[in-house]
C-alpha cells in the first residue's frame, strides 16, 4: 500500500486531535440506532446506549470546537488518525454493553467490540440469545459501520475541504492500493457507501421475501454485507431454512467483490469490469475450493445436493471472513479443514468488505516468484509485473514484501504469546489466522461450535490487536505504537 510519503516535518497534532473527537461525535450518532431498536422492544438497555451517545455529543463537540490553524495532512498523520480512531471508537462502544450488564467485564465487552467492529466476529459469549434485543443488533451493526470503514464513512457525511482526505481513504481501505472512482473524496465515500446500502437493502428485502422475520433479516443482512459473522442464535445461520442459506451464501460472495467492479457495472464500464483480474482469481479459488472439499467431505453429508450447499456456503463465509456457519466444518476431513485455514489467509477482494491478505496480493506474489524464475531462465529478458493490463509500480511491490514480511512476523509472534493458554496448535495457530484476518470462528477450541471466552486476558488484548491490525492493514496500528512517529 504506496501513499507517496511527504516529509513534511512535524507531526500535525491538531489534525489528529481534530479527527478524533470528530469520530467521538459520529459514534454519538451511531449509538443512537440501537436506542431505536430498544423503544421498539421496549428494552431498558436503551438508557444506556442513549446515555453514552450524549457523552459523546458532548465531548466530541467540545473537543472539535477547537480551531485547526494547518489543516493539511499526509500519510504519516492518516496511518494515526485512523488507527487512533478505530481504538477510540471500539473502546467507546464496549461501555453500554458493561453498564447494561450484558457483557459485565469491560475486556470482554472490549473484545467483542473490536471484532465487531474490525468485521471479525470471534466472540466471548456462549450464549447470544441470552442477549436483548438492543445488544444483537448493535453487534451486527457494528459490523456494518467497521465493514466500509469509520472514516470512509465520515468523510461521506462529514468531510473537511482538504484534498488530502485520499490520505485517510488509503490508510483504511483493505488491499494493496485505492485510487479514487471520481475527483471528489466526498463523492467517492460516498458512491461506496450507496453501492454499500444497495447491497444491503437487496439482502433484507430477499431474506424478508424468503419469510424470515424483519429482526432476524436485517441484523443478518448488516453483518452479511459488512462481512462481520455475529449471529443472533446460538447456532449461526444454521437454524434458517435452505433458501434462506443460499440467499446469504450469494450475498457473502458479493462483499467479497471489489466495490470497484460494482461502480464499472454501475456506469457501463465494461471493459474496466472485464479486465479486474482479481475479481477472476476470486472466482476461480471459490469454484475450485467448493469442488475440491466437496471431493474430500462428500461422506460427511446425504447426498451431493447437501454437500454442496453447505461446503459452498462456508467456503463463502471463511473466503470473505464472514464467519456465519451452517455446519461444525471441523468434523470434516483434515485436507477439508487445512484447505479452509488456506483460505482464511488468502481472503477477499482488495476494496471490498472483506478481510484476509486479499486475493490480489496473491495474485501479485504469484507474478512476482513467476518472473523471478523467468530471469533465472532467461536473464536477458525484462519482465514486469502487470495487473489489470498496467504496470504495477516498484514502489507498490515494495510495499507488498513489507506487509508480507510483517504480516508473518505478527502472525508468529501472536501464536508465541497465545499459547501460554496452553490450547493445542491447531487452536492457536487458527485463532490468530481468524483474528489477522477477521474471520472470527477458527479450527479446535474456537470453531463454529466454541468461541473465545477461555482465552486469559493477555491472549484477548494479543487476539484484539491482531483484529485491530489485519483490518488496517498492519501499518497504520504499528505506526501508531511506533516511539519514533511521535518525535519531533
Amino acid at each position: 500500500m504506496y501513499f507517496g510519503y511527504h516529509e513534511v516535518g512535524n507531526m500535525n497534532r491538531a489534525i489528529i486531535r481534530y479527527f478524533t473527537f470528530r469520530i467521538i461525535q459520529l459514534e454519538a450518532v451511531l449509538l443512537l440506532v440501537p436506542c431505536l431498536v430498544a423503544l421498539i422492544y421496549q428494552e431498558p438497555q436503551g438508557w444506556y446506549y442513549l446515555g453514552t451517545s450524549i457523552a459523546c455529543g458532548i465531548v466530541g463537540t467540545l473537543g472539535s470546537m477547537r480551531k485547526v490553524e494547518n489543516d493539511s495532512f499526509y500519510a504519516k498523520e492518516s496511518f494515526v488518525v485512523v488507527a487512533l480512531c478505530w481504538i477510540v471508537i471500539s473502546a467507546i462502544g464496549a461501555v453500554p454493553f458493561t453498564l447494561s450488564g450484558e457483557i459485565p467485564n469491560y475486556l470482554d465487552a472490549l473484545f467483542e467490540n473490536v471484532s465487531g467492529f474490525t468485521t471479525t466476529g470471534a466472540s466471548i459469549l456462549t450464549d447470544v440469545e441470552a442477549l436483548s434485543h438492543t445488544a444483537l443488533f448493535m453487534r451486527s451493526f457494528i459490523h456494518w459501520v467497521g465493514g466500509m470503514g469509520v472514516l470512509v464513512l465520515m468523510l461521506a457525511i462529514l468531510p473537511r475541504s482538504s484534498g488530502n482526505n485520499m490520505y485517510l481513504m488509503r490508510a483504511e481501505s483493505p488491499g494493496p492500493s485505492v485510487g479514487k472512482l471520481v475527483p471528489q473524496i466526498r463523492k467517492t465515500a460516498g458512491l461506496l457507501y450507496k453501492i454499500y446500502i444497495v447491497i444491503t437493502v437487496f439482502e433484507i428485502g430477499a431474506l424478508i421475501w424468503s419469510k424470515m422475520p424483519v429482526f432476524d433479516a436485517v441484523t443478518i443482512s448488516v453483518a452479511t454485507t459488512g462481512t462481520g459473522g455475529f449471529a443472533i442464535l446460538n447456532s449461526s445461520i444454521g437454524a434458517y431454512t435452505i433458501a434462506q442459506q443460499n440467499i446469504i451464501t450469494v450475498f457473502m460472495f458479493v462483499s467479497g467483490v471489489n466495490f470497484s467492479f460494482y461502480y464499472f457495472l454501475l456506469f457501463r464500464k465494461v471493459k474496466n469490469a472485464a479486465v479486474m483480474e482479481e475479481v477472476r482469481w476470486y472466482l476461480g479459488i471459490f469454484v475450485g475450493s467448493v469442488v475440491l472439499i466437496c471431493a474430500n467431505a462428500y461422506h460427511s453429508f446425504d447426498g451431493m445436493r447437501e454437500c454442496v450447499h453447505h461446503v459452498a456456503f462456508t467456503v463463502s463465509s471463511i473466503l470473505t471472513s464472514t464467519g456465519f456457519a451452517t455446519v461444525d466444518y471441523t468434523k470434516w476431513p483434515e485436507f477439508s479443514q487445512t484447505l479452509l485455514v488456506f483460505l482464511m489467509l488468502i481472503g477477499a477482494c482488495a476494496g471490498s468488505t472483506g478481510g484476509g491478505m486479499k486475493v490480489s496480493r496473491w495474485v501479485l506474489m504469484f507474478k512476482a516468484v513467476r518472473n523471478e524464475i523467468s530471469y533465472l531462465i532467461h536473464p536477458r529478458r525484462v519482465r514486469q509485473v502487470r495487473m489489470d493490463g498496467h504496470v504495477v509500480p516498484k514502489e507498490t511491490m515494495k510495499s507488498l514484501y513489507s506487509y508480507v514480511l510483517v504480516y508473518f512476523f505478527i502472525f508468529a509472534g501472536s501464536v508465541i504469546v497465545i499459547a501460554i493458554d496452553n490450547y493445542g496448535f491447531d487452536t492457536n495457530f487458527s485463532a490468530v489466522a481468524a483474528c489477522l484476518n477477521n474471520i472470527g470462528p477458527g479450527i479446535g477450541e474456537v470453531g463454529p461450535s466454541g468461541n473465545y471466552s477461555g482465552f486469559s486476558n493477555v491472549s484477548k488484548i494479543v487476539l484484539m490487536l491482531d483484529m485491530l491490525a489485519g483490518r488496517l492493514e498492519l501499518f497504520p496500528l504499528l505506526m501508531l505504537i511506533a516511539p519514533t512517529t511521535w518525535r519531533r
